[in-house]
């Protein structure tokens, strides 16, 4: 069966999309960290990011790279953190998160709530930065 994330690559699952290209999509996170929070997955599903072809991990970080610069122009902070767990989804993905402090990073805490109608304002706010 797809992961959750192939169902939202194939579009049967909604999402805030906030990017996509050929090898990529960047979308927002229903269980945020931070406002803001994002995920930049690989559109092949692999399960483990280090199991990725060299040729599919070295379009990942350039891709993240341009999200997370459209995230930090819309979201107050410090900087946009990276993260790569994995332990969750089977399907090799980057958590890209705001940050003011070093505990804002930190998986243990209990993630933000926010309304689709709040989601989908904050994807466009982001989209529109990227797309400048």
């Amino acid at each position: 069966m797809a992961s959750i994330f192939t169902q939202i690559i194939n579009r049967q699952l909604p999402a805030h999309i906030i990017a996509e290209n050929e090898y990529c999509i960047a979308f927002l996170d229903i269980h945020p960290l931070a406002q803001g929070h994002t995920l930049v997955i690989p559109k092949l599903e692999v399960d483990y990011i280090f199991d990725l072809a060299d040729t599919i991990l070295s379009q990942i970080l350039p891709f993240a790279k341009k999200v997370a610069k459209g995230i930090q122009e819309v979201i107050p902070c410090a900087r946009i953190g990276m993260a790569v767990i994995g332990l969750d989804i089977p399907h090799a993905h980057l958590h890209l998160i705001p940050l003011n402090k070093a505990s804002d990073i930190n998986f243990n805490k209990k993630p933000l709530s926010y309304t689709q109608e709040e989601l989908a304002n904050i994807a466009q706010l982001i989209r529109l930065r990227i797309s400048a």
